[in-house]
């Protein structure tokens, strides 16, 4: 068949370099070759999507590879293990660390210490081989299989496998396990839905198709690192995993070590170890920092680390995320029932400002929707909904209310989002909506509140955080399909439904951003929830070490970290 001209991008490559792989590409892969050549798909795009489907992890295609190596671009000499000790400053875990039951970040991060997954999903959003080399979908995208590395021990002794594979999921899409994962897992894939088809090959059948299964099962699922088959439990006795760390020490509340392990199957740590202290919050991180007791700290951010950014014995680095705010507002509640008003408090809030004020400029404006600008899915012409005070008080008169009214706005008390409601309180004022502010402890808002079993469920009017996935499907689904566990908006859409449902069983990325851009708009429409931004994932740490790999789910990788003398 012969492919439509078009005009190249001024950073691609000319087309017949990218012949070799289309022998090797399948239809989805030549697909999206041909959007990348047309300037419809940005380098970047298409390497998360090869990545996703797992063309990047098939040899034949390993050229694709050198699309994202920036030009003049040269390998560093390769260091050694040696013995160096890195310090870390840590939120202190909310619970007791279990791969099966854990949810926040000074937890999770213990996970990748000891523990590996699948695959890797890296600081550019591409999924990467780790203890799978390689992965692929059926033509209906609701098997998958995957290729696991060979001669790979857990940190017993015990070799990894596809049982280990098989178990570890199970475990994890257990209704009764009380698994985390499942907010992810469910209606994507049930108990037994993993299958070992021989000792290093596992295949995967879904529910229901889904073009961004291989996510599901990389490190951007936390709760998914491999655990053996024969695992019964107290984790935090051994940490056990696969690996370039080992488990020396945990004390709850307290802190962790962890030392090198001279039996993982890739390249050695470079540091014989690192120690992880415990700390409350983020003022007494920052206080180690400082202080010289340790040398990086995760989950920095902007609003307590002012006094960071401008000192040269520290750097601050980012990653883009997807991770935003939800503003839900109740669409079955007698204010916000009509969507004229709902558009209304969203017109009144100005983005730009927001990023620069709240962010200092370190997070992207959102248009509504869960479609991060970081998502190859993402459609980009969608219009931007921008700050218009007239339009906003010209719909409120429209809806009927026009000298405004009064509602009280519900949130946690973490991270900017006290000073976000601070700054939604005034923007409403000016279109005559009186805010109320309630900001309570998360285990309020998320526990037994005012409004019932949750306040973040109930509440009429709402801030929630939402943190970074390298897909948007969970977004897409928990918080606003019709029976979305976490639809604090009580939206409910038959039409949206059904999109996100033929979005999920989308494998090609061309039309995946073809539904995209029909949700956007939808979204945009309704109003269900305003998402004013998606902001970066930051850390912070001395000049001197350099190194540190992390993602935007604040997962911390110290085995090619180094400080220098």
């Amino acid at each position: 068949m012969k492919r439509p001209q078009s005009r190249r991008p001024h950073d691609a490559p000319h087309p017949s370099r990218l012949e070799p792989l289309r022998a090797h590409a399948g239809d989805h892969g030549n697909h999206a070759l041909d959007e990348f050549l047309a300037g419809r798909l940005t380098r970047r795009e298409l390497l998360r999507y090869a990545s996703a489907i797992g063309l990047t992890s098939l040899p034949a295609v390993a050229g694709l590879a050198a699309l994202a190596a920036p030009r003049g671009a040269h390998a560093q000499g390769a260091a050694k293990p040696g013995n160096q000790t890195i310090r870390v400053a840590h939120l202190m875990p909310a619970g007791a660390v279990d791969p099966l039951t854990v949810t926040d970040a000074g937890a999770l991060c213990l996970l990748n210490q000891t523990g590996e997954f699948l695959a890797n999903d890296d600081a550019e959003g591409r999924l990467q081989p780790a203890l799978a080399l390689s992965w692929k979908a059926n033509a209906k995208a609701d098997v998958w299989t995957f290729k696991l590395r060979p001669d790979v021990k857990f940190h017993d002794g015990q070799p990894f496998g596809a049982k280990d594979v098989v178990a570890t999921f199970d475990r994890l899409a257990d209704p009764a396990s009380g698994s985390a994962a499942l907010s992810v897992l469910k209606g994507v894939l049930s108990k037994g839905g993993t299958k070992a088809i021989d000792a290093h090959t596992v295949e995967f059948h879904l529910d229901a198709p889904n073009g961004n299964f291989a996510y599901y099962v990389s490190s951007d699922n936390y709760n998914a690192v491999m655990l053996p088959a024969n695992y019964a439990g107290n984790y935090e006795k051994s940490f056990i995993g696969t690996g370039a760390f080992k488990l020396d020490k945990f004390e709850a509340r307290r802190g962790a070590s962890f030392v090198r392990n001279p039996d993982y199957w890739g390249d050695k740590a470079l540091p014989a170890r690192v120690e992880f202290a415990f700390y409350a919050d983020e003022q007494a991180q920052l206080l180690a920092l400082q202080g010289h007791q340790a040398d990086v700290m995760g989950t920095f951010t902007v609003q307590g680390g002012i006094g960071i950014l401008n000192n040269p014995d520290f750097k601050v680095i980012g990653v883009r995320s997807s991770a935003h705010r939800q503003i839900h507002m109740r669409n079955d509640s007698p204010v916000f029932k009509d969507k004229r008003v709902r558009q209304a408090l969203a017109l009144a809030l100005d983005r730009d400002v927001m990023v620069r004020g709240l962010f200092k400029g370190r997070a992207v404006v959102g248009n509504d929707s869960p479609f991060a600008p970081i998502f190859p899915s993402t459609a980009t012409d969608v219009p931007q909904r921008k700050a218009d005070l007239a339009k906003a008080r010209q719909l409120l008169a429209q809806a009927g209310v026009a000298g405004g009214f009064d509602v009280t706005l519900t949130t946690e008390k973490y991270m900017e989002i006290p000073d976000l409601a601070v700054v939604v309180q005034n923007a409403a004022k000016a279109v005559g909506i009186r805010i109320a502010l309630k900001v309570e402890s998360q285990s309020q808002y998320y526990g037994a509140g005012t409004f019932g079993k949750s306040d973040w469920l109930d509440s009429p009017l709402g801030i929630t955080d939402y943190g970074h996935r390298g897909v948007p499907n969970v977004f897409l689904n928990a918080p606003l399909t019709s029976g979305g566990t976490w639809n604090a908006a009580h939206f409910r859409n038959a039409q949206y439904d059904k999109l996100v449902a033929q979005f999920a069983a989308t494998l090609d990325v061309a039309a995946q951003k073809q539904v995209a851009r029909q949700i956007q708009t939808l979204l945009l429409d309704e109003t269900p929830v305003i998402i004013p931004y998606f902001y970066d994932q930051l850390i912070a740490q001395r000049t001197a070490l350099s190194g540190v790999r992390f993602t935007a789910l604040a997962q911390l990788y110290f085995d090619r970290a180094t400080l220098a003398a």
